[in-house]
């Protein structure tokens, strides 16, 4: 008996539903299988188009057989998410992220029954904390592609239908589909600056410029930023009192509830406030006064702890914007584990505040296990990093042992005394101060 006599064989050939490579899957096929399974929008992408190129090395450590990508979004339903008790906007949250996951399952199993080959990707929470780059399919700039929206002031993808309220799921296909989309041809976005008021620590600017670092400490202080930091405070405290003078007991509740239930999002108001989508839009619209009393004021008033880092923009505006909220003091976001990661997260805490006025050059000059090199240019609130050096233009440079650089980041070396070790040798000591003001940690 030869292979093509087995019988799995036999049922594989015969199958009504196989088929062969010869031409692109049908677009509205692919759609219609995304549609039934519980998808609310639809787009496609192929892997060659110049916005994705970025992310391609990444996407093919998912599925290296990816040719295509599908973007799918489910929606919220609003008022729970406009909730100022967090416990009920959470729950939708992560009700809609299991339905994404769920959803995204479901189209690769009924693709798989037509002969098509796909993967998912997770919708939510990154897991591969040992990589750079932690999420390994970044969903917004796949969806932009797709046409299931722009991105607005406040960083989300406002959806021309359902505005902010969705959730955003990708599926890799390893096909070549007859149609792709493209990007709508307008922002959804209003520009009505709600999420800039409704930002408890500041971390949308009324120019557009987004603050990360603001809303990655307090937003998602019960995800995995502050995980290591709360163990190391257990790990730190001499016993229960001097644990409790560290940690509050209701901040050690919430983050046991993220271990044994979810993580909770301690703010995302911007998403609340949002009046932009067609199905969003009507309230504002008829009353505006109505609109700002019964959905952005409960925010704004209440009562609340804000996580900001000591010596950031969020440090000084909090207090000032939101008298009635409580300032908690903690620092900054999961360790970093290179001299390269350290140059490329510079853009997500760069605190203009502390850069006004600022002109300043910096060489970067590591030596050591990881030698590199690298330039910092501060102009008056603008940012620049690139690699290498170049002679001649710099007013501060900076010599670090790599390992010891990354120590002082992590805290387990004080930079004073890696200063005075000769570690790390600074040109200038106040123009160093002045760089280190820019990038608290």
């Amino acid at each position: 008996m030869t292979i093509e006599d087995h019988p799995t064989v036999k049922a594989f050939r015969s199958r009504s539903l196989a088929r062969t490579d010869a031409a692109p899957l049908s677009a509205e096929l692919v759609k219609r299988i995304a549609i039934s399974c519980g998808a609310d929008d639809v787009g496609l992408v192929e892997i060659g188009r110049p916005a994705i190129s970025p992310q391609v090395d990444y996407i093919r450590k998912v599925y290296g057989r990816t040719k295509s990508l599908m973007a799918i979004a489910c929606h919220m339903n609003r008022e729970p998410v406009r909730s100022p008790t967090r416990s009920v906007a959470n729950e939708e949250f992560h009700g809609t992220y299991d339905h994404v996951n769920e959803t995204s399952r479901a189209i690769v199993r009924a693709l798989a029954e037509h002969g098509i080959a796909a993967c998912n990707s997770v919708a939510a929470f990154p897991m591969e904390m040992d990589q750079a780059r932690i999420m390994m399919v970044q969903h917004k700039p796949v969806a932009v592609e797709a046409g299931l929206g722009r991105m607005g002031i406040h960083r989300n993808i406002i959806h021309p239908k359902f505005g902010s309220f969705i959730l955003l799921g990708t599926i890799l296909l390893a096909d070549e589909i007859d149609a792709y989309d493209q990007p709508i041809d307008y922002n959804p976005c209003l520009e009505c600056r709600l999420c800039v008021g409704a930002c408890p620590v500041g971390a949308i600017k009324h120019d557009g410029y987004f603050d990360f670092q603001a809303c990655f400490t307090h937003n998602y202080h019960d995800f995995l930023g502050n995980f290591t930091k709360w163990v190391e405070e257990v790990a730190d405290s001499r016993d229960a009192k001097d644990y409790r003078s560290r940690v509050s007991p209701s901040e050690t509740q919430s983050i046991w509830q993220s271990l044994s239930f979810k993580p909770g999002y301690k703010a995302a108001y911007c998403v609340s406030v949002c009046p932009a989508g067609e199905d969003v839009i009507g309230p504002y619209l008829d009353d505006r006064v109505s609109y700002v009393n019964d959905v952005v004021k409960p925010l704004l008033e209440k009562e609340e702890t804000l996580f900001v880092i000591p010596g950031s923009d969020a440090e000084e505006s909090a207090p000032r914007r939101f008298p009635n909220k409580t300032i908690r003091h903690v620092r900054a976001g999961r360790p970093i584990g290179s001299v390269q990661a350290y140059l490329f997260t510079l853009r997500l805490g760069f605190q203009r505040g502390k850069a006004k006025k600022l002109d300043l050059v910096t060489h970067w000059t590591f030596t050591g296990k990881t030698p590199f090199q690298g330039t910092v240019r501060i102009n008056d609130k603008i940012l620049d990093v690139t690699p290498g050096t170049h002679a001649g233009d710099a007013r501060l440079s900076i010599t670090a042992d790599s390992e010891a650089w990354l120590r002082v980041l992590s805290r387990d070396l004080e930079l004073a005394e890696a200063i005075e070790s000769r570690l790390i040798v600074p040109s200038d000591a106040d123009l160093f101060a002045a760089y280190m003001r820019c990038f608290p940690f």
